[in-house]
């Protein structure tokens, strides 16, 4: 486009295509907007380029494979700032899909992680149930040990208690044993006297 205007700007400067312009001041019946070129026909008005047509609206769908007329916009890049216009929506409609995508999976990370953390807490109930159950079997095992150990000494002491009787007893039996020796050599020695009495 901008070669078009310059190839119009060089003919209105150097005048109509084939024409030359007159010298300033040649024909003094010249009127002051142009010469008279040697004759009495008027001087043609500047030539003035016509304005560019609209670029036509995109087809529908705007897809990026929409025909486009040829003409000036391609001079201009109008059909490349169209094509990246279109591809720009694009990418922000996948940005957008991806977007969609990721708060989805993070919706479905945030319900995991509650349902990883209620299965931890009830996990937790549990522990602390059995290290309850843990303290208190502990706690019996100890109170068991004190009465075994209490057992043990009262069954010591009743082992000594047995053993003292049974020391006393023997000693009464030898006491017994020896009045009974006695008296049968008494009754050996005292004439007349039954000797299977005295046994």
């Amino acid at each position: 486009m901008a070669g078009l205007f310059d190839r119009f700007k060089k003919e209105d400067e150097g005048g109509v295509a084939g024409v030359e312009r007159p010298l300033a001041g040649a024909g003094s019946d010249a009127p002051a907007g142009g010469g008279n070129y040697g004759s009495s026909a008027a001087a043609p008005p500047p030539y003035s380029p016509p304005p560019p047509p609209a670029s036509p609206p995109p087809a529908a769908g705007g897809g990026a494979e929409a025909a486009l007329p040829a003409g000036p916009e391609a001079d201009i890049g109008i059909d490349a700032l169209i094509s990246k216009r279109v591809k720009l929506e694009e990418a922000i409609d996948h940005v957008g899909v991806v977007i969609r995508d990721l708060k989805d999976k993070r919706t479905r990370l945030v319900k995991e992680i509650e349902d990883e953390l209620v299965d931890i807490k009830n996990l937790r109930d549990k522990l602390v149930k059995v290290r309850e159950y843990i303290d208190e079997e502990n706690r019996g095992i100890k109170d068991l040990t004190q009465r075994r150990t209490r057992v043990e000494e009262e069954a010591d002491e009743v082992g000594g208690i047995i053993a003292d009787l049974r020391a006393r007893l023997a000693g009464i039996d030898g006491v017994i044993t020896a009045e009974g020796d006695k008296i049968r050599s008494l009754k050996e020695r005292v004439p007349g006297a039954d000797p299977g009495r005295a046994t």
